[in-house]
Protein backbone atom coordinates (compact mmCIF):
# COMPACT_ATOMS: atom_id res chain seq x y z
CA UNK A 1 0.00 0.00 0.00
CA UNK A 2 2.68 2.44 1.29
CA UNK A 3 4.72 1.15 -2.02
CA UNK A 4 2.19 2.34 -4.12
CA UNK A 5 1.33 5.70 -3.03
CA UNK A 6 5.41 6.87 -3.55
CA UNK A 7 5.12 5.79 -6.59
CA UNK A 8 2.30 7.49 -6.86
CA UNK A 9 3.46 10.45 -5.46
CA UNK A 10 7.13 10.06 -7.82
CA UNK A 11 4.93 10.06 -11.10
CA UNK A 12 3.64 13.24 -9.62
CA UNK A 13 6.76 14.97 -8.91
CA UNK A 14 8.47 13.93 -12.08
CA UNK A 15 5.30 15.07 -14.31
CA UNK A 16 6.42 18.65 -13.24
CA UNK A 17 10.19 19.88 -13.44
CA UNK A 18 9.73 22.10 -10.31
CA UNK A 19 6.70 20.65 -8.82
CA UNK A 20 8.35 18.85 -5.63
CA UNK A 21 10.22 21.84 -4.73
CA UNK A 22 8.34 23.97 -1.66
CA UNK A 23 9.49 27.42 -1.95
CA UNK A 24 8.40 29.68 1.57
CA UNK A 25 8.34 33.30 1.43
CA UNK A 26 9.14 35.75 4.39
CA UNK A 27 8.62 39.08 3.48
CA UNK A 28 11.20 41.84 4.28
CA UNK A 29 11.34 45.34 5.16
CA UNK A 30 7.67 47.61 4.50
CA UNK A 31 5.53 45.80 1.85
CA UNK A 32 5.18 46.89 -1.30
CA UNK A 33 2.71 45.83 -3.58
CA UNK A 34 4.38 45.40 -7.00
CA UNK A 35 3.29 43.51 -9.56
CA UNK A 36 4.36 40.13 -10.30
CA UNK A 37 6.69 39.32 -12.87
CA UNK A 38 7.52 36.40 -15.22
CA UNK A 39 10.13 33.91 -13.77
CA UNK A 40 11.84 34.10 -17.33
CA UNK A 41 12.81 37.79 -16.34
CA UNK A 42 14.31 37.01 -12.52
CA UNK A 43 17.79 37.52 -12.88
CA UNK A 44 19.62 35.02 -10.71
CA UNK A 45 22.85 36.54 -8.84
CA UNK A 46 25.67 34.51 -6.47
CA UNK A 47 26.28 37.11 -4.54
CA UNK A 48 25.39 40.86 -3.78
CA UNK A 49 28.20 42.65 -5.40
CA UNK A 50 27.49 41.05 -8.91
CA UNK A 51 24.12 42.66 -8.48
CA UNK A 52 24.14 46.07 -10.80
CA UNK A 53 22.86 49.28 -9.04
CA UNK A 54 20.77 49.62 -5.45
CA UNK A 55 18.01 47.16 -5.04
CA UNK A 56 15.83 46.53 -1.72
CA UNK A 57 15.37 43.76 -0.21
CA UNK A 58 11.76 41.69 -0.62
CA UNK A 59 11.83 38.42 1.41
CA UNK A 60 13.91 35.73 2.30
CA UNK A 61 13.28 32.52 0.16
CA UNK A 62 13.73 29.58 1.66
CA UNK A 63 13.45 26.00 -0.60
CA UNK A 64 13.39 22.20 0.06
CA UNK A 65 12.75 19.38 -2.36
CA UNK A 66 13.44 15.42 -2.44
CA UNK A 67 16.72 14.71 -3.83
CA UNK A 68 15.35 12.34 -6.04
CA UNK A 69 13.25 14.14 -7.67
CA UNK A 70 14.57 17.80 -7.70
CA UNK A 71 17.71 19.50 -8.82
CA UNK A 72 19.61 22.40 -8.50
CA UNK A 73 18.36 23.65 -11.72
CA UNK A 74 14.81 23.12 -10.41
CA UNK A 75 15.21 24.52 -6.54
CA UNK A 76 16.13 27.81 -7.83
CA UNK A 77 13.61 27.78 -10.63
CA UNK A 78 11.36 27.63 -8.77
CA UNK A 79 12.57 30.54 -5.81
CA UNK A 80 12.67 32.44 -9.29
CA UNK A 81 9.05 31.66 -10.12
CA UNK A 82 8.43 32.62 -6.27
CA UNK A 83 10.20 35.84 -6.20
CA UNK A 84 8.44 36.91 -9.50
CA UNK A 85 4.89 36.51 -8.07
CA UNK A 86 6.13 38.73 -5.32
CA UNK A 87 7.09 41.11 -7.59
CA UNK A 88 10.98 40.72 -7.27
CA UNK A 89 13.32 40.71 -10.28
CA UNK A 90 16.43 39.52 -8.51
CA UNK A 91 17.57 36.25 -6.54
CA UNK A 92 20.52 36.93 -4.29
CA UNK A 93 21.39 32.68 -4.13
CA UNK A 94 22.74 32.02 -0.75
CA UNK A 95 23.08 28.40 0.41
CA UNK A 96 22.00 24.99 -1.10
CA UNK A 97 22.46 21.97 1.07
CA UNK A 98 22.87 18.55 -0.08
CA UNK A 99 22.05 15.57 2.51
CA UNK A 100 25.76 13.66 3.37
CA UNK A 101 26.48 10.34 1.76
CA UNK A 102 25.91 8.89 4.79
CA UNK A 103 22.62 10.05 5.23
CA UNK A 104 22.01 9.21 1.61
CA UNK A 105 23.14 5.38 1.59
CA UNK A 106 20.99 5.48 5.49
CA UNK A 107 17.79 6.41 2.92
CA UNK A 108 18.36 4.39 0.57
CA UNK A 109 18.61 0.94 3.14
CA UNK A 110 15.59 2.35 5.03
CA UNK A 111 13.45 3.32 1.70
CA UNK A 112 13.18 7.00 2.49
CA UNK A 113 13.63 10.25 0.65
CA UNK A 114 15.92 13.00 2.00
CA UNK A 115 15.81 16.57 0.89
CA UNK A 116 17.89 19.37 -0.45
CA UNK A 117 17.41 22.76 1.01
CA UNK A 118 17.88 26.06 -0.36
CA UNK A 119 18.02 29.73 1.06
CA UNK A 120 17.88 33.03 -1.30
CA UNK A 121 17.05 36.71 -1.10
CA UNK A 122 14.41 37.99 -3.14
CA UNK A 123 15.21 41.34 -4.32
CA UNK A 124 13.83 44.59 -6.71
CA UNK A 125 16.55 46.04 -8.15
CA UNK A 126 15.61 49.80 -8.61
CA UNK A 127 16.05 51.95 -11.91
CA UNK A 128 19.21 53.68 -12.06
CA UNK A 129 17.74 56.94 -12.07
CA UNK A 130 15.20 55.92 -8.59
CA UNK A 131 16.35 55.95 -5.20
CA UNK A 132 14.18 54.74 -2.22
CA UNK A 133 13.57 57.55 0.45
CA UNK A 134 12.30 55.68 3.03
CA UNK A 135 12.85 52.41 2.55
CA UNK A 136 15.71 50.82 5.34
CA UNK A 137 16.60 47.89 3.14
CA UNK A 138 17.95 49.41 0.16
CA UNK A 139 21.51 48.36 -0.83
Amino acid sequence: MFRSLSLWGALICVAGATGCVAVNATQLGVARQRPAVPATEVVLYRTADQVPGKYEEVALLNAEGSTSFTSEKGMYAKMQQQAGKLGANGVIMDALSEPGPGTKVAAAIFGVDVNRKGRAIAIFLLPAASSPKDSTTAK
